[in-house]
């Protein structure tokens, strides 16, 4: 039994390749069917980000090169083709990885707390798709746990850091007046959520929010004295636009080159500030070749995070010592879980043992013979055979000294002496 974690991360790959082999909600039911299949997984999860995608697994054996191949086949990518990207933390490294992924350690933004939500969504994908055993239930619920403790123990989460805060912080050192700039956001997600209400607490001008489902753009524009528009209607807004933030699931590109060329012109030239953040990519790349175009990508928000980072940092140090102590609870649990079939073994050979002795017991009384004799002869006779076998055992140790069989029986038995 083995648990894993095979993946890529921000930091083993760029985002043209973190979009290959991105998860989307339409198609992870059925990625869990098929990872299922798979020789020897038992339990499987999937996390996919923009930062990363992550296959946790419970697997019966070692034959880890089986994850490779499924997800090279399932995204159609050449077999190898990722092999430079791909990372694999098994057993104690897979656990501690979880936890310092729930937990913040491992993100772009070092403590940020979306991916969290991220990771309890993918659980719960796992769980209707009935991928999820006691394993993975347990060590996921565990990370939840740890994530919370790590939040409220450390100062984590203090600093004010985040991709939308990034990408808001970049758009004052381009625009000195927001109050006077127009920010158009696509998508209604978290991520713009948070984008969003950057700019309300920055002065933002004027806020307009698209999203394929008019309601939900809505909801949030309501909040923030905004505007919400259908995808639809971005070639007619496009022109007001000073600031475009864009974060949506859609597997193809939302703005292309030639929309964008129309808006530039309708503007006359005035300048677009542009921030992608989806993966795949909701912006085309080519967008950024042109003039009075400043187009960034998650991973171009790199240099802006790294500001604001250094008390996190100190907290995360305080964060690994917690992280490192609850690896250890939850190895602890798995070592308990060894046991359970040898007691449960135990405990029927005991209660096979008493049966067959209480029926003897019983048969006696109905004989006449003294009762008296007939329970001491029963706890006499359940003892011995209950502790002849180990009572061997034991002696048969005392052979061999290497053999620490005697120090465990003190352990188990409870003997001080």
């Amino acid at each position: 039994m083995q648990l894993v974690t095979f993946g890529i991360n921000h930091q083993t790959a760029p985002v043209a390749i973190r979009e290959r082999i991105a998860f989307n909600c339409d198609v992870l039911p059925d990625a869990l069917n098929s990872l299922k299949q798979c020789p020897g997984v038992i339990e499987a999860v999937i996390v996919s980000t923009c930062n990363r995608t992550e296959i946790y697994c419970h697997l019966a054996d070692d034959n880890v090169d089986a994850l490779s191949t499924w997800l090279h086949q399932f995204h159609h990518q050449p077999e190898g083709a990722l092999s430079d990207y791909l990372y694999c933390h098994q057993n104690n490294d897979a656990i501690r990885h979880l936890l310092r992924v729930a937990s913040g350690l491992d993100s772009m933004v070092l403590g940020e707390p979306q991916i969290l939500g991220q990771i309890k969504t993918a659980y719960s994908q796992a769980v209707n798709a009935q991928s999820v055993g006691k394993s993975l239930g347990r060590l996921f619920q565990h990370a939840f746990t740890v994530a919370k403790q790590v939040r409220t123990d450390t100062a984590i989460g203090n600093s004010p850091v985040s991709v939308a805060f990034a990408a808001v912080s970049l758009a004052k050192q381009i625009f000195s007046q927001l109050s006077e700039s127009t920010a158009l956001l696509i998508g209604a997600g978290e991520t713009i959520e948070l984008a969003a209400r950057h700019l309300a607490d920055n002065g933002i001008g004027r806020i307009i929010i698209a999203n394929r489902t008019i309601e939900r753009a809505h909801n949030l524009a309501m909040q923030l004295n905004g505007y919400a528009i259908s995808l639809s209607e971005l070639p007619a807004h496009l022109p007001e636009a000073d600031i475009v933030i864009s974060s949506t699931a859609s597997q193809l590109p939302i703005l292309g080159k030639g929309s964008v060329e129309r808006a530039l012109k309708i503007r006359k030239r005035k300048p677009i500030f542009m921030v992608d953040i989806a993966i795949p990519r909701d912006i085309e790349p080519e967008v950024a070749d042109l003039d009075d175009i400043y187009l960034y990508c998650v991973d171009d928000l790199h240099d802006i995070i790294e500001e604001n980072l250094q008390s996190r940092r100190d907290a995360a140090t305080q964060a690994e010592e917690i992280i490192d102590s609850q690896v250890e609870h939850f190895i602890a649990w798995l070592r308990a879980q060894d046991a359970v079939p040898i007691i449960r073994t135990i405990r029927e050979l005991a209660e096979k043992e008493s049966e067959l002795l209480l029926t003897k017991a019983k048969k006696q009384l109905d004989q006449g013979i003294d009762p008296n004799h007939v329970v001491t002869e029963l706890a006499r006779t359940l003892t011995n055979k209950l502790i002849h076998e180990p009572s061997r055992q034991l002696r048969q140790s005392g052979l061999n000294t290497e053999n620490n069989l005697i120090e465990a029986a003190r352990n188990l038995f409870n003997i001080k002496d």
